[in-house]
Parts: structure tokens; C-alpha cells; sequence
């Protein structure tokens, strides 16, 4: 009896093992890069996504003279290489104070479809202040060249905090990340409820069929229940988002992946990840069903034991192993 329930066992183990995934790792390495990198008495954070322009990468990205991205602009910068860059200029200014974004505009990111550029923003109509509690939107805006210059369209913003006090969005939006799938564009963002925390925010989704809009939010919203920094990619057929530090714990420091864009589930564990990582993404608008994880990026280089350092661009680059 007792070998038959020692068997018994054995067999349910051997089955419960073999049902458990094995996580991959994924493991970021972190590294300066040139023209855009530290500068005493400069900001630059929030960079977007990469794209390749025939032979530059572009990156756009917040700047200002405060660490916050509560009292910035947003400017744009050009690479051969993703190491060695080189600043171009404002892309955007802050809007007519006193308007949604007249006291900053910040957390750029970068939409191509149909033929032209589609530069999504978040903007604050809050001067940064002691106590600073920010009421932020986002907004688009749109060229023919990724060199600008950009016009502002007239429906924004297009994405504001939702009016339902419930709705994990009801206090501000912010961090647009863009693909294109099934022919359409989603729009994933992180909100915050009202009476939350910054430690509580999480990632919401919201669809359209036009670059411009609508965006109509997603019935199952939020879609992570975390994270702080909002990178997400095609990943074959289906949609895969890194998780940073921000979130319950089961999914901090991940990588997530939902064949439907929509309900996610762990499939690697992440070693230093990126902090606000603006990913180099070469399938993220061709809706082709062949995005893979991105190989390198950009994101804000972490500023340690300087007294009054400012955030700067900094470079990262992955790696994936078993």
C-alpha cells in the first residue's frame, strides 16, 4: 500500500512538473551613449520607441532644466548607430497656458501609418510645485517627416482621464506605446485611479481605426495590473509588454505576452531592466505576425551618487538565454 501511494505521488509530481512553464530569463545591460547622454544642468527622460528613418534612428524624449518631466518639452535627436547621437532640435513646445498642456509636455512616443508621423505626447496644465499633483493627458501630433515640423490636431487630447472615479484611469493617463494589429492601432498607456499612488498605477489599452482616433478604450481594462513604464511589442502573433519594478510581484521584473493583446501571462523573468525604455521595435507597425523582442533601446540613465544630478538618455541592450 504504502509503494503504490509513494508511486501515486510521484506520478501527480512528475504531471505538475511538466505542466509548469519554464521562464526564460531575459538580462539588459546598460551602457553611455554620446550627444545626448549626461549634461550638468540638462534634463532628458521619457525617450520613445526607436524608429529607422532610411539610414538614422530617431528618438524623441522630454527635456528641461528640472529631473521631473513636469515642466519640459519635447526635442528629438538623430544615430547611425544607436550609440552616437546627435540633438536636432524642439520637436514640440508647450501649448497656450493655461490650456491641457500649457505647463508641459512630456512622455513623447511615436506612431507611423500611412505614409506620415503621429507624435503622441502627454501634456499637464499644472505648474510643477511642491506638492505637485499632475493632471496629465495625451495628445497627438502629426508630420509628413520625422524631422517636423508637427501640427497639433484639433481633437485633442485624445485620451484624457476617465470621468468614472472608479476607473483605474480616473485620475490622469500618461506613456502612449503604439503597434499596429488587425488593421488597427493600440494605443497602451498606464493610468492612475483617483486617491492612488504612483505605486499603483497600471496599463490600460484603447483601439482605433484611424491613426487620429477615436481611441476607444477596451472593455477589459486595466490589462496589467501594474507597471510603471509602458513597453510593449508584437511578438509573433500576439502582444508581449516588459514589466519593471511597479506592480504586485508575481509580474515585476517580467516579460508578459497575450496572444490576444489583452489577457497576459509571465514568460520570462527580466535582470536589470530598462527604466522608461523606449525600444527599437522594426515590426511594431507592419501588423506582419513576426515582432520578436526587441534587441536594444533607450531609456533614462540612472543618476547615482551625484547630488543634484539631472536624468539623461542612456542606451540598454538585451540579451535572452533559457
Amino acid at each position: 500500500m504504502r509503494t503504490s501511494l509513494c508511486l501515486a505521488f510521484c506520478v501527480l509530481a512528475a504531471i505538475a512538473h511538466a505542466e509548469t512553464p519554464t521562464l526564460k530569463t531575459v538580462t539588459v545591460t546598460h551602457s553611455a551613449l554620446s550627444g545626448i547622454g549626461e549634461e550638468p544642468g540638462v534634463m532628458r527622460r521619457d525617450p520613445s520607441d526607436v524608429i529607422k528613418v532610411d539610414d538614422l534612428y530617431y528618438v524623441w524624449y522630454s527635456k528641461g532644466k528640472i529631473s521631473p518631466g513636469y515642466d519640459a518639452t519635447v526635442w528629438y535627436a538623430t544615430s547611425p548607430d544607436g550609440h552616437e547621437w546627435t540633438e536636432k532640435g524642439m520637436a514640440l513646445s508647450k501649448g497656450e497656458p493655461g490650456s491641457w498642456e500649457g505647463a508641459s509636455v512630456f512622455t513623447p512616443n511615436i506612431l507611423v501609418a500611412e505614409g506620415r508621423y503621429w507624435l503622441f505626447y502627454t501634456g499637464t496644465s499644472r505648474p510643477f510645485t511642491k506638492g505637485f499633483n499632475p493632471d496629465s493627458k495625451i495628445g497627438i501630433a502629426v508630420s509628413d517627416s520625422p524631422e517636423g515640423p508637427w501640427e497639433r490636431l484639433d481633437t485633442n487630447p485624445a485620451l484624457a482621464n476617465s470621468n468614472d472615479p472608479e476607473q483605474f484611469d480616473s485620475h490622469l493617463v500618461d506613456d502612449a506605446c503604439l503597434i499596429v494589429r488587425n488593421n488597427e492601432y493600440w494605443f497602451y498607456y498606464k493610468g492612475r485611479q483617483l486617491g492612488k499612488g504612483p505605486g499603483q498605477t497600471q496599463m490600460g489599452l484603447a483601439i482605433a481605426k484611424h491613426p487620429q482616433g477615436p481611441y476607444v478604450r477596451h472593455p477589459e481594462n486595466p490589462v496589467i495590473p501594474g507597471n510603471h513604464e509602458v513597453l510593449v511589442w508584437p511578438q509573433g502573433k500576439g502582444v508581449a509588454a516588459m514589466i519593471g519594478t511597479t506592480g504586485p510581484k508575481d509580474i515585476t521584473n517580467s516579460v508578459l505576452f497575450a496572444e490576444d493583446g489583452v489577457n497576459f501571462s509571465k514568460t520570462h523573468r527580466v535582470v536589470k531592466g530598462p527604466w522608461a525604455g523606449g525600444a527599437y521595435r522594426p515590426e511594431a507597425f507592419t501588423d506582419s505576425g513576426k515582432g520578436e523582442l526587441p534587441e536594444w533601446g533607450v531609456e533614462i540613465g540612472r543618476v547615482r551618487g551625484k547630488k543634484g544630478g539631472l536624468p539623461f538618455i542612456h542606451r540598454f541592450d538585451v540579451k535572452e538565454s533559457q
